[in-house]
């Protein structure tokens, strides 16, 4: 296992000057934000000149390309979107790409159908595909991500513990971790998603314990917002050193 940070931290930033951020934070692996929402990298963008996207994220100075987290809009180019990420991914010798899931209410079956497609997609090139444990979504509940992956071959899970910890489905997630492809962190309390490092309830030491045991040997991408009134700066290089100091 190895220390990443997600350009997501800074979506206020361009996509070199997050990576410029991460380097002088002494961050050594970066998770790439690829999402149509954000400023950084865009997945129209990334169909529309591959050659450019390839070029930008291999641009990444002394940090090493973990993970791409990709969020596409809905639309007529969505699978060709998606199909095209995969190929820079391919391209920047990066294997896992994060998605989120459909948002709670979407039917079973449509939810089952598009990531099947992106599966296969994903599979031509050799990237395998983490769907996000997220409040709100789907995978809010553990046995319902469970069942994804037992209905997708191949699909895998981003865990991100703090919306077990936070969210309505509060308790355990070990069932979890036999899939676990990559992994989002932050610290949490059951009151707020995200507060100062050392003031909330991530066993880090114990979810550590856990990948290991799975022989997990991926990122542990920090992945956190800005809290008002706190210096995101310190905050990161704080879970930086935290995160090393179990590895």
């Amino acid at each position: 296992m190895f220390v990443a940070a997600s350009t997501d931290c800074f979506p206020e930033l361009s996509l070199e000057d997050a990576i410029g951020r991460l380097i002088d934070l002494e961050y050594t692996a970066v998770e790439i934000a690829v999402s149509e929402y954000g400023n950084q990298i865009r997945p129209s963008q990334v169909l529309e000149d591959l050659d450019k996207a390839i070029f930008l994220c291999r641009d990444t100075h002394r940090l090493t390309p973990a993970a791409y987290s990709v969020e596409i809009a809905p639309g007529d180019d969505y699978f060709r979107q998606w199909a095209a990420c995969c190929k820079l991914a391919k391209a920047s010798k990066v294997v896992a790409i994060c998605i989120r899931a459909g948002e709670l209410g979407t039917p079973f079956n449509a939810e089952i159908e598009r990531l099947r497609e992106m599966v296969r997609i994903a599979s031509h090139e050799g990237v395998v595909v983490g769907l996000k444990t997220e409040t709100g979504h789907v995978t809010q509940d553990p046995a319902t991500a469970m069942s994804l992956c037992d209905n997708v071959k191949g699909l895998g899970i981003t865990l991100d513990p703090s919306h077990f910890i936070f969210g309505p489905h509060k308790g355990s997630y070990d069932q979890l971790f036999k899939n676990v492809v990559h992994v989002h962190l932050r610290d949490t309390s059951k009151d707020k998603l995200q507060v100062r490092v050392g003031q909330g309830e991530v066993e880090y030491g114990r979810l550590v314990t856990q990948l290991a045991a799975v022989n997990y040997n991926r990122a542990l991408s920090v992945n956190m917002i800005s809290i008002p009134d706190v210096e995101q700066r310190a905050e990161m290089r704080k879970m930086r050193l935290l995160l090393e100091s179990l590895l």
